[in-house]
């Protein structure tokens, strides 16, 4: 909520987005590492943690901002960014250019059926919400569970995170 409240006060002038963009990303760093240190006994998280290593990497590389391709979010259907990240109005995304830090790690990657330009670094991230979905579908109940059980049991969360996925796009 921090990150997308300083987002949108930025978007509406009320924030500079020098100090407003960093400030987003530290808070949201800081309560997902503590979210991962509370939970580091699901393994799947260390995919979590390897997608929030290269996001914070290439982020502090631009400045505290995540560099956005412009024909990422075209093929991705979200055309009309163009002048609100040239002229900085968003806090936590800047136009990857020339002078980008690594800008293979940014969102070049467009998936227009869910209308996002993403970066190496969610694709980690959502393996491994995926893989802790599985884990904890695999541990519910306590009980053992035959391998016939375990495998509808994922196949039901993993169809289940397809919808909402589905829904929200």
């Amino acid at each position: 909520m921090a990150e997308g409240g300083l987002a949108f006060g930025t978007y509406r002038g009320l924030f500079q987005p020098d100090w407003a963009g960093p400030l987003a990303r530290t808070l949201v760093l800081l309560l997902v590492g503590y979210g991962l240190y509370q939970n580091r006994h699901l393994r799947s998280l260390y995919l979590v943690l390897g997608g929030l290593f290269l996001n914070t990497l290439v982020i502090f590389a631009n400045g505290g901002h995540m560099p956005v391709s412009l024909a990422a979010l075209e093929r991705a259907g979200l055309e009309g960014w163009e002048e609100i990240l040239k002229e900085r109005r968003d806090a936590v995304h800047t136009l990857l250019d020339e002078n980008t830090r690594l800008p293979f790690l940014g969102d070049v990657i467009a998936l227009p059926p869910l209308r996002k330009a993403v970066s190496p670094g969610d694709l980690f991230i959502l393996a491994g919400i995926a893989g802790v979905v599985v884990e904890g579908a695999l541990r519910a109940g306590g009980r053992r569970l035959s391998r016939r059980q375990q495998a509808l049991r994922v196949l039901a969360f993993l169809l289940l995170i397809l919808l909402l996925l589905a829904w929200r796009a």
